[in-house]
Order: C-alpha cells, then sequence, then structure tokens
C-alpha cells in the first residue's frame, strides 16, 4: 500500500481522501489509486454508501447468458475456452436457430430473470447472420425481457442494425488496462475495444463493459481498467467484473487464485468510480464462497448471471443463488427498475 494508514472514524470523510464534486467528469488516477488503498473497512463503507444512496441495497439484478454460437473463434485471447488457438478441448457449434434461443429465454424468464444476453464467439458478425441475430433480438424482445448481445467488434452499420431492432444492451469487454493488454490479445487492439464502445453509444444501444481480474495483472492495472470505464463519455450502465477461469489449455491455465480481499476492493472501486452503473459478479462464483459473494454485494455488486453454465464454464445452480439470497435477505429486482 502506498498511502499512509491512519485511523478513520467511519462517521465523516476525512480531509485526505479523495473525493469526486458533481461539477467533476473525469477521476484521475491519484483519486482513484488512493481510494482503492484506503483502509479495507474504509473502502467498504464509502462504497455501501455510494451504493445505497443509487440502488436498494438489499435487491440484485438477474441476467441469464446463453452461447448460441460456441467456439471456432479466430481471436487469441489468453483466457478463453472458446479461440481456436487454443488447445482447450472445445468444439465449434453452429449458430443456434431462433426458435431455440426464445424457448431458452423463456425459461430465463420464468426463472426469474429480467435480462438475456446472447453471446456468439466471433471476431465481428458476419452479415449473413445479421438476419439471424436480428431475429433473436426481436423474440426475446416479445418476451418482455431486456435484451443484450455480445458478438465481437462491430461496425457502425451492424450496431445501427442492432439498435433498429430493439437491442437494449451491448457488452463488449476491455478485459484490463491499456499497458497490459498487449500480454492477454494480440489479435485485435484496446483501441478497437473502445471503437466498438464508441459504435454501440453513438447507435443509441446502453452498453455494457467490464473486464477480467486474476491474469496476471498487478493492482495499477485493475484500477487503469475501471478508470477507463469510467471517464468515457458516458460510462457503462453495466459492469461485469470476472474473476478469471483458469481454463486447461488455455495460455492463462497456470494463473495463481485472486487474493479474495483484492477481489472485493476492485468491485468497490468500481461502485465508487461507476456509482449509477449495475456492478455484476461474473464469472468465477462457482469458486466463491457465500461469504465472499456477501461482502461483494455489501460492497456494491449488484447484478449476478443465473443458471447453471455460464458460456462454456459452470456457474452456480439457482439453488444455491436462491439460497444465498434469501439468506442475505435480499430479493431479485424487478423488470421495472432495472437499468
Amino acid at each position: 500500500m502506498l498511502l499512509e494508514k491512519k485511523l478513520i472514524m467511519p462517521s465523516a470523510r476525512p480531509a485526505s481522501t479523495p473525493y469526486r464534486s458533481p461539477a467533476n467528469s473525469t477521476w484521475s488516477g491519484a483519486d482513484a489509486r488512493a481510494i482503492y488503498e484506503l483502509p479495507f473497512n474504509d473502502l467498504l463503507f464509502r462504497a455501501h454508501s455510494v451504493h445505497r444512496e443509487n440502488f436498494n441495497p438489499n435487491q440484485v439484478q438477474l441476467s441469464k447468458l446463453l452461447s448460441i454460437k460456441t467456439g471456432g473463434c479466430p481471436e487469441d485471447c489468453g483466457y478463453c475456452s472458446q479461440s481456436a488457438r487454443s488447445a482447450t478441448g472445445l468444439n465449434a457449434s453452429k449458430l443456434m436457430g431462433v426458435d431455440q434461443v426464445i424457448d431458452e429465454a423463456r425459461k430465463a424468464k420464468d426463472g426469474g430473470a429480467t435480462r438475456y444476453c446472447m453471446g456468439a464467439a466471433w471476431r465481428s458478425p458476419k452479415e449473413r447472420d445479421m438476419d439471424i441475430v436480428i431475429a433473436m433480438v426481436k423474440g426475446v424482445k416479445a418476451l418482455n425481457l431486456e435484451t443484450c448481445m455480445t458478438l465481437g467488434m462491430l461496425s457502425t452499420q451492424q450496431a445501427a442494425t442492432l439498435a433498429e431492432a430493439g437491442l437494449d444492451y451491448y457488452n463488449h469487454n476491455i478485459d484490463t488496462s491499456e499497458r497490459f493488454y498487449p500480454k492477454i490479445i494480440t489479435t485485435r487492439t484496446f483501441g478497437d475495444r473502445i471503437e466498438t464502445l464508441e459504435n454501440v453509444r453513438q447507435a443509441g444501444m446502453k452498453v455494457c463493459a467490464g473486464g477480467i481480474i486474476g491474469m496476471g495483472e498487478n493492482p495499477e492495472d485493475r484500477v487503469d481498467m475501471l478508470l477507463t470505464l469510467a471517464n468515457l463519455p458516458s460510462p457503462p450502465e453495466s459492469v461485469p467484473v470476472n474473476m478469471l477461469i483458469p481454463i486447461p489449455g488455455s495460455k492463462l491455465s497456470d494463473s495463481a487464485p485472486v487474493d479474495p480481499i483484492e477481489f472485493i476492493r476492485i468491485i468497490a472501486l468500481a461502485r465508487i468510480l461507476i456509482p449509477k452503473s449495475h456492478v455484476r459478479l461474473s464469472a468465477g462464483r462457482k469458486d466463491m464462497s457465500d461469504e465472499l459473494q456477501a461482502l461483494c454485494f455489501f460492497a456494491g455488486a449488484n447484478s449476478i448471471f443465473v443458471g447453471d453454465t455460464l458460456l462454456t464454464a459452470a456457474n452456480p445452480g439457482s439453488d444455491r443463488d436462491t439460497s444465498l439470497l434469501q439468506r442475505l435477505g435480499m430479493s431479485p429486482e424487478p423488470m421495472a427498475t432495472a437499468k
């Protein structure tokens, strides 16, 4: 830790603690790092206070993620089981049919999900697939679910087409800091990621963008990843924070586990830097203890993916999630207030 640790009464904000006034549109790197390095209890107090100002602290938004086209991706993302460049043993599949996707969406809604996310292992969508993708969006929206897709990079025209079809959210994670990014991916640049986010925003859709913790990055990279998102002209409405799942055969298969305290710090920082966005506990929850998840919720996480599978990885089943939320006195966020 770089900051001198001082005993701070939780009822007051010390003068030395960085705080962004409403008139200040961007966070500085120094302020973000200082917040991240606060004594743990002070950081949690600050994050929970911000969370309570913007959301019901006892509600969590439920999303469901379906892989509509699995494997065979030409990108070399070091964390991904679906890269054709990695020996993960995952077989590529064809794009699912529209009726099958809508049927799965109906089951997700019956299970309490208010947002349905569809992901395809593509570098970017091919024009021949756009009609099918559009039909999926319209069919899921007809079920009165929020729609989200992650299809790789988008051109301005593709983003406009998806927006016209009624797609609510587009997910495109930046993964890590700009500095560390080339160590994880070489087939597209950090700038490519930002360009897609700009195309999505210009088309009028909401943005879902976050990153992955545990890929060998240092704490400064984690802070800088959140800084990039917080300082976008319009920050993402949804911020997934993933804990790396080391996939056998992938480049990052031997990555060391993430320290739980450090992970909670990132959740808290995300809540403070991007106060009005949903912060989602995403990949890695199956191996998180109930206590770790509970602290993440207290620190500002208020969205999860439900179901047994998250794309190609295991996810806590509905029974475990239901039990945890009941024990915490939490309930699903209703559709009327989902963002």
